[in-house]
């Protein structure tokens, strides 16, 4: 029992973080396409929220903590030509965040301050840690 609350709660933090990931993709595309033709980088964020149909606010969450719900989830797929179903999938193009960023900056600095034994030490903690979350 426990077991299958634990298994839906991964799933659903799952799909939180695949939707906000792919949404923050859909957004880098839609401002490098929109500076690319020559627009100021002042108010892509409000631009972006509009072609969404949400308030630059509700964007502005769903960017850093709001949940996509399968309704916006929907929607925001219809509103970018995307197929059903797109914000679900996990994918490997997808640009990490600035604190992703940061974090990765920070393991390739203890990964190359480090030697073998340190390397591995690293490299079976992490895999402990991402054991636990799977």
């Amino acid at each position: 029992m426990f077991e299958l609350v634990a298994s839906c709660t991964q799933a659903v933090a799952n799909t939180t973080i695949t939707r906000r990931q792919n949404a923050l993709a859909l957004f880098q595309a839609y401002a490098e396409k929109a500076l690319a033709s020559g627009a100021a980088p002042k108010g892509l964020e409000q631009a972006f929220a509009a072609t969404l149909q949400v308030s630059p606010s509700m964007w502005s969450q769903i960017k850093s903590a709001r949940a996509i719900g399968d309704k916006l989830a929907r929607q925001i797929e219809t509103l970018c030509a995307k197929p059903t179903g797109w914000l679900d999938e996990p994918r490997k193009d997808v640009v990490p965040t600035p604190a992703e960023a940061a974090f990765l900056e920070l393991a390739l600095a203890a990964w190359r301050a480090t030697n073998s034994a340190g390397r591995k030490a690293l490299r079976e903690q992490l895999r402990t840690i991402a054991a636990q979350s799977s």
